[in-house]
C-alpha cells in the first residue's frame, strides 16, 4: 500500500499565520526568515501543512515506489525553536555549521533558537548552497 504525505502545500496564508505567534521575538525572526528564503528562492512562500512554510517544491520516487511532492526549502517557527529545512542534509556544509553559532541539527532540520544565536549571513550563504544543491538534483518548480 503506498504512503501518504502528511504534510502538503495548502492555500493558508503565510503572513497571517505568522501574525499569529504569540512571542515577538519569535515572530521578528520568522518574518525575517521569511524575507531571507523569498529572496534567496525567488519563489513565493506556501504553507505546507499548519506549521511549515515552504519556497519552492520537488517531485520525487522512492525506489520502492514511494513519490510524492515536497518543499525546496523552509521553515517553522516551533515552540522551543526555529526549524529550518536543509532537504539536502548537512554533510557537505559543515565549514559553514563550524561558524554558524549555537545551534543544533537533525537529518535535515536545522535548528536555532533564536536568530540573533547565529551568523545571518552564514545562514544565507547555507540555505543557497542547499537550495542551489536541490535544483542540481531534482526538478524544481
Amino acid at each position: 500500500m503506498a504512503s501518504v504525505n502528511k504534510t502538503h502545500a495548502t492555500s493558508q496564508d503565510p503572513v497571517a499565520f505568522l501574525n499569529s505567534i504569540e512571542d515577538p521575538i519569535k515572530r521578528d525572526d520568522s518574518f525575517r526568515l521569511l524575507e531571507l528564503m523569498g529572496k534567496i528562492t525567488g519563489k513565493p512562500a506556501v504553507m505546507w501543512g499548519t506549521s511549515l512554510i515552504g519556497f519552492g517544491s520537488y517531485r520525487y520516487q522512492y525506489d520502492l515506489g514511494h513519490k510524492g511532492e515536497y518543499l525546496v526549502t523552509g521553515f517553522s517557527p516551533r515552540k522551543a525553536n526555529l526549524s529550518i529545512y536543509i532537504l539536502p542534509g548537512f554533510d557537505d556544509y559543515q565549514d559553514l555549521l563550524k561558524s554558524l553559532g549555537r545551534h543544533k541539527t537533525g537529518r535535515s532540520c536545522l535548528n536555532v533558537k533564536k536568530l540573533a544565536d547565529i551568523d545571518e549571513a552564514v545562514l544565507e550563504q547555507l540555505i543557497a548552497a542547499a537550495y542551489q544543491d536541490m535544483l542540481q538534483k531534482y526538478t524544481c518548480s
